[in-house]
């Protein structure tokens, strides 16, 4: 059976289309044709119905047929060896029939005979699919004649010819020629024809062509075409590239949209204020949260993968973004403080900025990022510090009024039904995006390099040190809320648990607390609501035990470094530590009149065990050492802790012990009461 008829060839090709047919979908997806490749080579392994399919059966059948025989007689030369002691063990008869059949003059013929029927085959398939693929041209211009609406129309609803359609790998010419026509001066059926043929095409193909640039700036200036629908798909097609593309390639269509959208933002057709607020149900600003939404799951899943690839696909992403974003600060926009950039469209879809920190968690990206911050994006940095900036003031100066500020981080942050933000919540929202971008640049060292910046606004430049202390303030000044209410929320945008959080992964980065933390200034403003108790004076902070708390938290984990321990002992000046006290004075201080519940403005809170226990639990990481202990002693701290030990168990020595009686209940609970 060494030689096929024309039957034989006629069955095979109906075998090849159908297992084709059947693994379409696999195909589909490949982002190129050597995958689509390796997707076939592989199906055995992949697809659990490979074995039922009618090509592979008849292979099968068509292989034992022709080398069955070989086999057997070679199996039977080798037991009767075996049993000689010539050949032993499994693997080597299994390698010795494998060899001796490859050897064989039947195998040889088989696979020569193999190889020019398939070839044959697949030479009747390839012709099969260009006449198809004439007689689909021929109906489409017919459709056109007949019908003048121009959108495509598929009469070719056979499984053949779709199946042809999924695998019209497009030549250069056809390509060149869908350049032409997606031109915004051609008529408008025309380029909804091409769109469509362009979506049906693969993006590899599309992407590795000739024609990608002129293509790619035609879908760029068409994103911004009136008709909705016509946008739409370019959109489609871009979030179909993004997802079945390598990075190499996908990076032309990311830095295709955002070009798109900084030219949309730096046109005279953009015209939205901060101050007007936005209405996310509106058709147009809907469409463009879409397109900005497209380009940040892009940069979230982006540094997954480009480590694999040149720097400069990685620079050219970057770059783009940073140009996008820093739009309200090019020198040919005429800057309004009342201008919507895209940073509160991104800050509105990515509040925590996590795309900033997923570019930096690496140095192979972080220095490119900061590279180009430096040299020409830094107006985003001094951007996200006035925003800052801007955000503390409001809270100071409601502060000095002993008025409450506005509150947003748990009103509309995690409001999900809502379809409009406010001026107030667009800048709030923007405030936590630029708090959280700000706390993920300072952790490393190429990120504190940036500073000092320069704002518009301010005579002296602002310092690292001048940022953690407005992030420290941060925490007593702005609205703040119980512990136990933050516990309902899984997501909390205050202001104060984001400074936390900021604060405590600085704490963990010994290098980062050096540079930032560590220093009287970051250190006096933390103690600020603790001198303020101490010293009897008035103050205005909206949950006082929630900041104490949070207050004790950071103390502790500086306290928890040696570095940062000899920063409360003795300051940053051991020579000038003599004359003043240092933080460690005020803390066991602070911590000596809340045992004695001394503190007025504590007195029958219930958080009040709890602020005790955080506070003597800093001066237990300050006494665990030699300098630490002979520092407070003179205080005599062991001992109000021993006197606060003794009342709590007086007072829990009062409480009845429950019994089972039910008689007795009421009685008891009369009593706690």
């Amino acid at each position: 059976m060494s030689h096929f008829t024309s039957e034989d060839e006629a069955l095979l090709q109906s075998m090849l289309r159908q297992l084709l047919q059947s693994v379409k979908e696999k195909i589909t997806g490949a982002p190129s044709v050597e995958c689509a490749e390796e997707i076939l080579l592989h199906l055995e392994e992949t697809d659990e119905n490979f074995h039922n399919y009618e090509f592979v059966k008849y292979l099968r059948q068509y292989i034992k047929n022709t080398v069955g025989p070989v086999i057997e007689e070679e199996t039977e030369k080798c037991t009767s060896a075996q049993n000689q002691g010539e050949i032993s063990g499994y693997d080597t008869l299994v390698q010795h029939l494998t060899n001796k059949t490859r050897e064989s003059k039947e195998y040889g013929e088989m696979m020569h005979a193999l190889k020019n029927v398939m070839m044959i085959v697949v030479e009747s398939l390839i012709n099969k699919f260009e006449e198809d693929r004439m007689h689909d041209k021929e109906l489409d211009s017919k459709a056109k004649k007949e019908h003048q609406s121009g959108y495509y129309i598929d009469n070719c609803s056979d499984s053949d010819s779709s199946f042809n359609q999924s695998y019209a790998f497009m030549s250069q010419d056809q390509l060149q020629l869908l350049a032409e026509r997606l031109d915004p001066i051609q008529p408008k059926e025309v380029r909804q024809e091409a769109l469509q043929t362009l979506c049906l095409a693969p993006a590899s193909d599309i992407l590795s062509s000739e024609s990608w640039p002129s293509l790619r700036k035609h879908l760029t200036i068409s994103l911004a075409d009136p008709d909705a629908a016509f946008s739409e798909k370019i959109l489609r097609f871009y979030a179909k590239t993004f997802s079945s593309s390598p990075f190499n390639m996908t990076k032309e269509v990311y830095t295709s949209l955002a070009r798109h959208l900084e030219l949309y933002f730096l046109s005279g057709e953009y015209s939205l204020h901060i101050s007007a607020g936005l209405d996310v149900s509106n058709s147009d600003v809907n469409r463009l949260l879409k397109k900005i939404r497209l380009l940040n799951e892009y940069q979230k899943e982006a540094p997954s993968s480009w480590i694999r690839h040149p720097e400069k696909y990685m620079e050219e992403v970057v770059e783009s973004t940073l140009s996008l974003l820093s739009v309200k600060h090019k020198a040919n926009h005429p800057a309004s403080p009342d201008f919507l950039s895209p940073m509160h469209f991104l800050a509105l879809l990515d509040i925590k900025a996590v795309w900033f920190k997923k570019w930096t968690h690496a140095y192979y990206s972080r220095r490119v990022v900061f590279r180009l911050l430096e040299r020409k994006y830094k107006s985003l940095i001094n951007a996200a510090v006035q925003q800052c900036l801007d955000y503390f003031e409001v809270c100071k100066a409601a502060h000095n009024k002993n008025s409450k500020v506005a509150d947003f981080s748990q009103q509309q942050c995690s409001d999900m039904q809502s379809f409009s933000y406010t001026g107030p919540e667009l800048q709030y929202i923007y405030f936590v995006h630029s708090l959280c971008l700000l706390g993920r640049l300072l952790i490393y060292k190429q990120g504190q390099n940036l500073f000092p910046v320069q704002l518009k606004n301010k005579k002296d430049n602002v310092s690292i040190t001048d940022v953690l202390v407005l992030f420290t303030q941060l925490i007593y000044y702005s609205p703040s809320y119980p512990k136990a209410a933050l516990a309902e929320h899984s997501d909390n945008y205050s202001p104060e648990s984001l400074v936390v959080e900021i604060l405590q992964v600085f704490c963990d980065q010994t290098g980062c607390a050096a540079e930032c933390l560590y220093t009287d200034a970051v250190i006096g403003a933390l103690l600020h609501p603790v001198q303020s108790l101490l010293s009897g004076t008035e103050v205005y902070i909206n949950c006082l035990e929630t900041t104490l708390l949070d207050v004790a938290d950071i103390l502790a984990r500086i306290a928890a470094s040696e570095d940062g321990l000899s920063l409360l002992l003795y300051g940053e000046n051991e020579k000038s530590a003599k004359d003043s006290l240092t933080a460690a004075h005020v803390i066991v201080q602070f911590t000596k009149k809340l045992l004695h519940d001394d503190i007025s403005l504590l007195s029958g809170s219930v958080l009040m065990p709890v602020v005790k226990g955080a506070f003597i639990f800093v001066c237990r990481q300050m006494y665990r050492t030699c300098e630490g202990l002979q520092m407070l002693i003179p205080y005599g701290l062991h001992e109000s802790i021993a006197e606060a030990w003794r009342k709590t168990s007086l007072l829990s020595e009062r409480v009845p012990t429950p019994v089972t009686d039910a008689g007795s209940n009421s009685s008891i609970s009369q009593e706690s009461k």
